[in-house]
């Protein structure tokens, strides 16, 4: 991965964590994490990895998510210095429930023996 993708980024996970923070208020989000960004390599397209403490802030939060996508850009847009600010993914981060669930039947497993 080059540098500059890696601090393209950065610098949408900060500005997009910044912005739900403190310009989104809507209380599906107050828990909200962003986990992960990933940009493609021409610059168009940013996946924004976010999970949620609670499960039943996922489907209002997400909703919350695509109706701020414009705001939520148009931020990202101030702190890039790219020519084109790309366009906005958000997927739900499930990694820690599947991680989770790993450890149960892990658990479960030892338990067995």
């Amino acid at each position: 991965m080059t540098v500059k993708k890696e601090r393209i980024e950065s610098i949408i996970k900060r500005e997009i964590a910044s912005s739900i923070q403190n310009k989104l208020n809507d209380k599906s989000l107050s828990f909200a994490t962003i986990t992960d960004v990933e940009v493609t390599n021409d610059f168009s397209f940013a996946t924004i990895f976010i999970s949620f403490f609670d499960e039943k802030d996922k489907v209002p939060g997400m909703e919350a998510l695509e109706k701020a996508k414009g705001l939520l850009r148009t931020d990202v847009s101030k702190a890039l210095s790219t020519r084109r600010t790309p366009e906005l993914i958000f997927k739900l981060d499930e990694s820690a429930e599947y991680g989770s669930h790993i450890d149960s039947i892990l658990e479960e497993l030892n338990n067995k023996k």
